[in-house]
């Protein structure tokens, strides 16, 4: 019966994104084409890697509030690795090894030290920007490798590299979340903490997995972000936190805990970015399309509290 309901409800974000895809294609000449698509999966392929990560943390009962700051901290690290001589694939290796190390240390804080999810990753958060601040002295890094900064402009397939990333994290996350032990873990421990840990599940790994999942979510898209822009940029992430939990959120993840699909999240991330697209190109203001997503959200949290107490 969940797997209906789940499946109703992933049809109708298809049918909404569909509807978005018509709408502006008749509204905006500029919409269907080639170029303006290619940007819009660029543009999606990298929050949508983050969403990911955030979707994991939100099934947990968790939230993740640091990841903006973690895109901002390995778009910096790596920059500033290679420009210093450190070849592009250890440098890429060495900025995921500081992501898990973070990703961690928010799963001892919020397991060990008995911190609020919240108050964890906020202080993450302030703590990682302020640190990416001190390490590049608030300037861009620039002077990046030609190989590096190429893998971003390319196509496989007649399709953006950064698609494939974002699919290939996809494969894996729908892989750990249906198949694996761990994956059954973290639905368990956001439905009933109580019931997970007498069910003889390891809170402790569990949580530390969650976090430090999110946070190599959240390198690997900062890593994109600096193939993209061809620069370390000390603002990079800002905001991405909001935009994971909308996309999440939109896409069906509960922040009870205990539910969400990465298909939900993908299409969540899709209506945003296509919301913000379409009404980029028609001119409309930037401040409405905040208004617009805000709303979004917020509908998409009352129907599924509603959809509880009518369960109950």
């Amino acid at each position: 019966m969940k797997f209906f309901r789940t499946g109703f409800a992933e049809g109708i974000l298809i049918l909404i994104l569909l509807a978005f895809f018509v709408i502006f294609s008749f509204t905006s000449p500029s919409f269907l084409t080639v170029n303006n698509l290619y940007n819009l999966v660029r543009q999606v392929a990298i929050i949508g890697v983050v969403s990911i990560g955030m979707t994991i943390v939100i099934i947990s009962a968790g939230i993740d509030l640091s990841v903006g700051s973690i895109v901002g901290f390995s778009n910096i690290l790596v920059a500033m690795l290679m420009t210093h001589g450190v070849p592009i694939i250890p440098s890429i290796l060495i900025t995921f090894a500081a992501g898990l190390v973070l990703g961690v240390i928010n799963g001892v804080l919020i397991h060990d030290g008995r911190v609020p999810p919240f108050i964890a990753t906020l202080g993450m958060m302030t703590a990682v920007r302020g640190l990416l601040m001190l390490i590049s002295g608030a300037r861009m890094v620039a002077g990046l490798p030609r190989p590096f900064l190429n893998f971003a402009q390319i196509n496989i397939l007649w399709m953006p590299s950064l698609f494939f990333v974002w699919l290939v994290v996809i494969a894996l996350s729908v892989v750990m979340t249906t198949v694996t032990r761990f994956g059954r873990n973290v639905f368990a421990l956001g439905s009933n903490p109580e019931a997970a840990r007498l069910s003889g599940i390891n809170i402790r790994a569990t949580l530390y997995g969650v976090y430090a999942f999110s946070a190599l979510t959240s390198s690997i898209a900062g890593i994109l972000y600096t193939s993209r822009l061809a620069n370390g940029i000390p603002t990079a992430g800002e905001g991405y936190e909001l935009d994971a939990i909308a996309a999440a959120v939109v896409g069906g993840a509960s922040l009870m805990g205990g539910e969400g699909t990465i298909l939900g999240t993908v299409l969540g991330a899709l209506i945003i970015a296509t919301l913000r697209n379409g009404g980029d190109l028609l001119g409309i203001n930037p401040f409405i399309l905040q208004i617009a997503i805000g709303v979004l959200i917020v509908a998409a949290v009352l129907i599924d509290q509603l959809t509880k107490r009518k369960n109950a």
